[in-house]
């Protein structure tokens, strides 16, 4: 690989079937690499161990294969590299920017509205869910089962602000070019439990960094989680890639699909006589100048 080739990936996670969604991911980034001359890698994040199977991810590999999509490169696996996340959070614990957290989430559940009968409204994240209320200060016993967040506020403090990311798709807003994070929406993030020493948003800044990946382009969902990625990037000295959000396939419903809906899984419409060219009409992907714009 030169310094200058291109690379792409397809993360999945192998909890249940591909639908409508992941095919059109796939294939953007699938023919965005062989456009550009670049590389295509295929990721599988199984970090949950106990809802992810080999049984799944044979039935993703089948799916691709089906769609056409061919990977460069063996599959890398999640669950097979705790270590490499294991490394960075310790790294990070080092400087003091993670604490351990006991709460459950019916006890925060309680923080949060106790906070919103005393102030009228709590903060929320930019998927709806309400800031953590708790602080570092909490104790426990470390062999209880436990979360490590991050101290936001220092992690912010440590890096400096403004930081961005260079966007070639579109925000939820229209954002595009340079786009300023910010993080300070998400609170302090869950970076890892105790019986898994990751999280999403750690785990994919180590993989796209160790993999090089140089584009990411994935749903418009995972626009604002962005911002925590930047942070993540910039604290463990990795390079930032390009991101692009594109739009989302929706169901009839205008909802965004979701992998309990079986009617939109790639083997279900295989099995009902879909054709890869079907599928390709059906999200939008027949003519490749639509290539960012999904239907939906």
């Amino acid at each position: 690989m030169t310094d200058s080739q291109a690379v792409f990936r397809f993360a999945p996670s192998p909890n249940g079937a591909l639908h409508l969604g992941h095919a059109y991911s796939a294939i953007v980034n699938f023919e965005l690499a062989r456009e550009t001359g670049g590389r295509f890698l295929l990721r599988m994040e199984d970090i949950d161990t106990e809802r992810c199977s080999p049984e799944l991810e044979r039935g993703i590999l089948e799916d691709l294969e089906w769609l056409g999509i061919e990977w460069d490169g063996p599959v890398r696996r999640q669950s097979e590299h705790f270590d490499d996340y294991r490394a960075a959070l310790e790294a990070l614990e080092a400087e003091g920017l993670v604490y351990r957290s006991w709460l459950s989430r019916s006890e925060i559940r309680r923080l949060v509205e106790a906070r919103e009968e005393e102030l009228g409204s709590w903060p929320r994240d930019p998927d709806g869910a309400p800031l953590f209320p708790g602080s570092r200060d909490e104790t426990g016993d470390p062999a209880e089962p436990h979360l490590l967040r991050l101290d936001m506020e220092q992690a912010i403090a440590r890096i400096g602000m403004p930081q961005y990311w260079q966007e070639g798709g579109a925000g939820p807003g229209g954002e595009t070019g340079p786009v300023e994070a910010d993080p300070a929406a998400w609170g302090d993030v869950v970076l890892a439990r105790r019986d898994t020493p990751t999280s999403y948003h750690l785990s994919v800044v180590i993989d796209d960094a160790l993999q090089g990946v140089t584009h990411v382009v994935r749903g418009r969902d995972l626009f604002h989680s962005t911002s925590v990625h930047v942070v993540l990037q910039e604290l463990l000295g990795l390079p930032r890639p390009n991101y692009v959000h594109h739009d989302l396939v929706l169901g009839d419903d205008g909802r965004k699909l979701s992998k309990s809906r079986r009617d939109t899984s790639l083997r279900s419409l295989r099995e009902a006589g879909f054709t890869p060219g079907d599928i390709r009409r059906t999200i939008g992907l027949a003519d490749r100048g639509s290539a960012t714009r999904p239907a939906g």
